[in-house]
Formats: C-alpha cells, structure tokens, sequence
C-alpha cells in the first residue's frame, strides 16, 4: 500500500502567521501587530513566530461586530 491509499484529503488550515491573519480581515500586518499589543487579538505561541488560530479570528471579528447576527 501507498500513502495514497490514506489519504482523507486536504488538511484544514487551523492557523494563520501574522501576514495572513492580516488578509484575512482585509488589514495591514502592522495594524494585526497594534490589535495583538492592546489584546483584541491573541496569538498562539507555542512556535517561534505568532500563529492566530482562525477561531480566535472569528472571535475577533464577532466581538468587533455591531451586528450581532454575524457568521462566516
């Protein structure tokens, strides 16, 4: 048997680094940097560079979001 043979298909993103979680939310990486420094937006540690769990972008955007019916 092969690896293909395994396969489920492709892998979930489950983390974005600084530069995408920015896009994400249609920001520059600096203003991702100030929203990180004033808590609004946490990063997960656990690697040398920041990663910004998605979750933890829609938490954000839902807590940001006057709308209360907001979804992705």
């Amino acid at each position: 048997m092969n690896a293909e043979t395994f396969s489920i298909g492709p892998v979930p993103r489950l983390a974005l680094n600084r530069i995408e979680a920015a896009q994400a939310i249609s920001q520059s990486p600096a203003t991702v940097d100030r929203l990180t420094k004033r808590g609004l937006l946490r990063p997960c540690r656990a690697t040398r560079r920041p990663l910004y769990a998605v979750k933890e972008i829609e938490r954000f955007l839902k807590a940001t979001t006057p709308d209360s019916d907001w979804t992705l």
